[in-house]
């Protein structure tokens, strides 16, 4: 059963254009409005022309409304990084993750080396550092893929995440399946062929990579679907044999 987290207010809207990375053109109320995005990834199989979607009210200067979130299968798939990040901390905080009990928010955007990471959790004493990333990108048997285009940042948030294993810290990669009926994650090797090779290598050598699964209704509530997604299994087992190499 599916656990509401958060409600955002959110207004109906049809999708028309993407217009750059950060900018897409809707039709809400009758009236075409240039939004705001704040997923920078390509999103191609939900940013289609005339798809149903979601916007929220921001206070910019130009833009009024930022593009929350857009239908997918009976739901909404969220792409909104912002209403990901709440939905993940509200999670947290309500103890409902299997990977996280016990936990609490210590903070947000730790400075590590050169870079920051999303999270500092405090769990039973013990600190955590965490990086979340977004996985939108439905596969064809339902898995949650990320990236779809390359990400230099993605990977260098995974060689650190390595790096402070290595030290001894504890760290953790938590991806959000963001969209309705996620069946497992796995990396999407032709997104970035570097950041598949990484992050594989990284869970053969015991990086804690997590996953949970949230969609958004028609109202703007976004629930927990799977509190602990699995990671797909030809995944794992390809790591398992990078390990045996």
């Amino acid at each position: 059963m599916s656990t509401p987290l958060i409600r955002v207010p959110v207004r109906d809207c049809v999708f028309l254009e993407r217009l750059n990375r950060f900018v897409a053109e809707v039709l809400v109320e009758g009236r075409v409005e240039r939004v705001h995005i704040t997923n920078t990834g390509r999103l191609e199989e939900l940013l289609v022309k005339g798809r149903r979607c979601k916007v929220a009210g921001i206070s910019g200067r130009k833009l009024r409304f930022r593009l929350v979130a857009l239908e997918d299968r009976g739901g909404y798939a969220v792409i909104d990084t912002r209403t990901q990040s709440r939905a993940f901390e509200a999670a947290v905080e309500r103890g409902l993750l299997c990977f996280f009990h016990g936990c609490r928010i210590a903070g947000r955007e730790p400075r590590i080396g050169e870079g920051r990471l999303d999270y500092v959790l405090e769990c039973n004493g013990d600190r955590v550092m965490v990086e979340t990333k977004s996985a939108v990108l439905r596969g064809p048997s339902g898995e949650a893929m990320y990236p779809d285009c390359p990400t230099k940042r993605g990977v260098r948030h995974v060689r650190e995440l390595v790096r402070l294993m290595k030290s001894g810290v504890r760290v953790a990669i938590v991806f959000i399946a963001a969209f309705p009926g996620a069946r497992c994650f796995k990396p999407f090797r032709e997104g970035d062929p570097q950041l598949y090779d990484v992050l594989t290598n990284a869970l053969a050598i015991g990086l804690e990579v997590k996953s949970l699964g949230i969609y958004m209704d028609n109202s703007g509530i976004v629930y927990l679907e799977k509190p602990c997604l699995d990671l797909c299994k030809d995944w794992v087992s390809e790591a398992a044999e990078r390990v045996k190499g």
